[in-house]
């Protein structure tokens, strides 16, 4: 338990250097932001966070209502329960906001408009998007069933025309979109979570509408990738975004091999099926020591931060395998770290005396020799020296 800014409590468990917090799957770890709008109850001297953003007191209590912070400060009750009468769950139907607030809310025309949706808690929507949703002529969605079921959580109804956008047809939809567009629609591009572009639908309509000279501007709003970087822990200063790791093991390796010297904040995206095979690839690739968070769930009821070494955040995976979406922030190399691999840079002759001194210490074939220490010296860009060039470089040693 510790006070942040404001006297808020966070509930945060910290053991041998392991952090867990904004979740409720480890036992005795209580820490929810409060996305959806179920409320706790409090004792007479024990406020408590509610699920709607402030901490509230009991109604019996003269306590003051003291305002906590949405995206940092979560409540540790853990003699509270919740009160079974007032629950609501993110699916559930929010009160509408549309009507005479979001109708003022001016609305460009002849331009597309790329606009975030929330990534987990329908709250996060912007009263944009909903003016955006309410009077575009077109919505371009990546999965039309997801978007008429966020209008319906948001209390919106979609008036103009709604067409799919997807991976597999938006270069041949977004000539006959920018048509529209140059006819001075508006043309609304929405994912189903986040802003679209980013590891979602869309560039191929950006791209085009660049071609030809017409606009193109952003609500924006939820990004898992942001999210993540700011609840980690790990320096923002400088970051950068490295989409989804590779799904195949030798494409996965050498990208975070090709990382190592990468002095910014990393972020990734992974999906649970593969996270015990990532946490065994970031080991290899950045060593135990080095500090990362290991986000789930975002913005949800079950969100949850797992801070560490990559050696703790990998065995937290192994005893209790995270489920729900997956954002993995990794600190970038030290100054130090650099300048240690920037002196492995070995040339062939190098790599070929290393061999011949391994195969006559080791009485192992020259081949042998030369291909562990070829895969013991990786290249910057993750790949490895060529042993063809190493076998030659050998032969001028003899």
């Amino acid at each position: 338990m510790r006070l942040v800014a404001g006297g808020v409590m966070r509930g945060v468990v910290d053991t041998g250097g392991m952090e867990y917090a904004h979740g409720d799957d480890y036992e005795g770890l209580v820490s929810d932001r409060g996305e959806s709008s179920r409320r706790v109850e409090a004792s007479a001297d024990k406020p408590v966070l509610s699920n709607q953003g402030t901490l509230a007191a009991p109604a019996a209590s003269a306590a003051p209502v003291i305002p906590a912070d949405s995206t940092t400060s979560a409540a540790f009750a853990p003699d509270s329960a919740p009160a079974s009468a007032d629950v609501q769950d993110d699916a559930t139907p929010i009160q509408s906001r549309d009507g005479e607030v979001a109708a003022g809310i001016p609305v460009p025309h002849g331009c597309v408009v790329l606009a975030a949706t929330p990534i987990g808690n329908t709250g996060d929507a912007s009263l944009r998007l909903i003016a955006l949703l309410q009077q575009a002529d077109i919505v371009a969605a990546e999965d039309t069933r997801r978007l008429y079921d966020l209008a319906r959580r948001l209390g919106v109804h979609v008036n103009g025309r709604v067409v799919a956008n997807h991976d597999h047809n938006e270069r041949q939809k977004a000539d006959s979109l920018l048509d529209e567009v140059e006819g001075g629609a508006t043309v609304l591009l929405v994912s189903d979570a986040g802003m679209p572009t980013i590891n979602d639908p869309g560039l191929a309509i950006v791209r085009r509408a660049i071609e030809r000279g017409l606009p193109v501007t952003c609500a924006p709003g939820p990004s898992a990738v942001l999210d993540a970087l700011a609840l980690a822990g790990l320096p923002t200063d400088r970051f950068c975004y490295e989409g989804f790791v590779p799904r195949k093991a030798s494409d996965r390796e050498q990208r975070l091999r090709s990382l190592h010297n990468e002095m910014r904040t990393m972020v990734f995206y992974e999906a649970p099926h593969r996270i015990d095979e990532t946490m065994d690839a970031l080991l290899a690739a950045f060593g135990p020591d080095r500090q990362m968070a290991l986000c789930r769930e975002l913005t949800k009821d079950y969100e949850q931060v797992r801070r560490g070494t990559i050696r703790q955040v990998r065995q937290s995976v192994v005893d209790d395998p995270p489920r729900g979406e997956i954002v993995l922030v990794i600190a970038g190399a030290s100054t130090e770290e650099v300048n240690e691999a920037s002196a492995e840079v070995l040339t062939d002759e190098q790599l070929a005396h290393l061999a011949q001194e391994r195969s006559k210490a080791e009485g192992i074939r020259m081949k042998d020799a030369i291909a562990e220490v070829v895969k013991e010296h990786p290249l910057p860009d993750g790949s490895f020296p060529n042993r063809k060039k190493v076998y030659q470089a050998s032969l001028s040693l003899k």
